[in-house]
This record gives structure tokens, sequence and C-alpha cells, in this order.
């Protein structure tokens, strides 16, 4: 399918209650940032009636300590959709079988030191590391703010809710190598240039629209989602109003009904202020 211009659209015709947008590379700009011109817009957002929700691979306690505080923000689709958060009340999580985690966890292990891997056990209570150098630390760091180090992955007790892998090199070609074996019962989902998530086979960020759309009354034609890249795939299933950034997988712009600007252009900032009836 080729998306329309994020232009065609009448902002006198969209219903809008879930405005569901991914972080990197859609949302945050070239630097990694929220946008200046997006703070204004969450008031005007909440005004018309609709709830703004941060998607991402990021932990709950990232996504809260970035958007709570400045903004008001209190619902989140965080762990690439295996916690889902409503209005500051948890409304979902799917755990990952903790026997596969582990497998999972000594698959990097077993591919270090060929590729230059390393693994986060991301838990209900807190993300999990036992590699400790600055590299890798300062990596997990970013998207990690509740983060423990362990001396050993498979020896920590608390639900799993995916494990995250960061390449320092690419995702993308590791992913079938290291972790073919695993994709008959769990998602081994794609994040990013460095980042693979295994996850449970049903769980994703579009389970987290769903639930929040049944959790909020919301329809699909009221669901409006940004996002650029394969982990954002499933999201679009399930919103009529789903926009890829200009800088997006080619799979996202064939999946989306729209194609905004990219995310150096603060493309989703651009579409909202047209969406709420504030620019041409």
């Amino acid at each position: 399918m080729t998306p329309q211009a994020w232009t065609d659209i009448d902002p006198g015709e969209v219903d809008v209650r879930l405005v569901i947008t991914d972080m990197d590379g859609t949302l945050l700009d070239g630097d990694g940032s929220v946008p200046e011109g997006f703070w204004p817009l969450l008031e005007r957002i909440r005004e018309s009636g609709a709830t703004f929700v941060p998607a991402s691979g990021r932990q709950y306690q990232t996504l809260f300590d970035e958007f709570s505080e400045q903004g008001g923000v209190t619902s989140f689709i965080a762990e690439n959709g295996t916690m889902v958060v409503l209005d500051g009340e948890i409304v979902s999580t799917t755990t990952l079988d903790r026997e596969r985690a582990d497998d999972a966890v000594r698959a990097v292990r077993g591919a270090m030191p060929e590729r230059n891997l390393g693994a986060v056990l991301c838990g209900v209570q807190s993300a999990y590391i036992e590699r400790t150098d600055d590299a890798f630390l300062a990596e997990a760091r970013k998207y990690y703010h509740r983060l423990e180090t362990v001396k050993d992955l498979t020896a920590v007790e608390d639900d799993v809710l995916k494990v995250a892998v960061y390449d320092f090199d690419d995702a993308e070609a590791t992913a079938p190598e290291v972790f073919a074996g695993f994709e008959d019962d769990l998602q081994v989902v794609i994040s990013g240039q460095h980042w693979i998530d295994l996850m449970p086979k049903d769980a994703g960020k579009g389970l987290g629209v769903r639930a929040l759309q049944q959790a909020a009354g919301a329809s699909p034609a009221q669901t409006v989602v940004f996002g650029d890249y394969l982990n954002d795939l499933q999201m679009y299933e399930h919103s009529e109003l789903s926009f890829a950034m200009e800088n997006a997988h080619e799979d996202i712009k064939d999946a989306a009904a729209y194609l905004a600007p990219s995310n150096t252009e603060h493309g989703v900032v651009q579409v909202l202020e047209r969406l709420l009836g504030e620019r041409d």
C-alpha cells in the first residue's frame, strides 16, 4: 500500500482519542531528544479529549521519568508492549517463560566473543544485566533507568517481560543466526539497528494498542499511531490513522495509511499540529 501524504488529512473529519507514538526514529529528533515543540501540544491533546501514549521498547520506569514530570503523561506502552499502563494503572502484562528466557541468555553468552552482544533481562520489578563494561552500560542505561547488575541473569528472581539484546554491530543480521531456534515459540523482534527483543509469542506493541483501546473505549478510527521500525508494525493493524515517518523502514511505509515528515523534521509535531487544527 502506498501511504497518502499527511497533508491530505482534513482535521474536521477525525475524532482522535488515542495518540500513540514510538520514540527512537519517530518522536525523538536526530539527537535523541523530545522536540521542544512537542511539550506545548500535550495540553492541547488533553483538551481535545485524547490520551497521549509513548510506545517503546524502553522500560516503564524510563518512560515515566522522561514524560511524567515535564508533561504529566501517565499512560505508556512499555517493553515493546509487554507492559501497558493507562492513567497510572497497569492494564496488561505479558510474561516470558522463564526457561526460555534463560535459554536466550545462554545463547547470548555462547555467541560471544565472536559477536559483541549484551543481554538485558527485563523484569516486572527491574531490569538486570551481567555485562558491566562502560560501553554496554552506557547503552543499557539509556533505556533502563531501573537497572541492577547481577552475577548471573539466570539466577534472577523476577517475572520476565522480555530479553533485550544489544548488538554493537548489526541486529538484523545477528538475529536469524543467533536466535534461529527460538522463533517457534518466541517472537524475535528487531527493535532498531542495534536491539533485538525476545518476547512471548502473543506480545508486542499491537497487543498494547488493543489493551489501551479496550480500557479507554477507543476504536481504530480514533487511534493515531506513529512509527518507524519493525517492532512498530503490529500497531498499524489497529489504527486507521497510522503514520510512517519519512525515515521509516519500507515495511512500515507499506503498512501505514499516511506518510509523515521525518523525525529530524519533527514530523510527529507537524502532524499533531494539523490534527489539532493548529497548522494549515
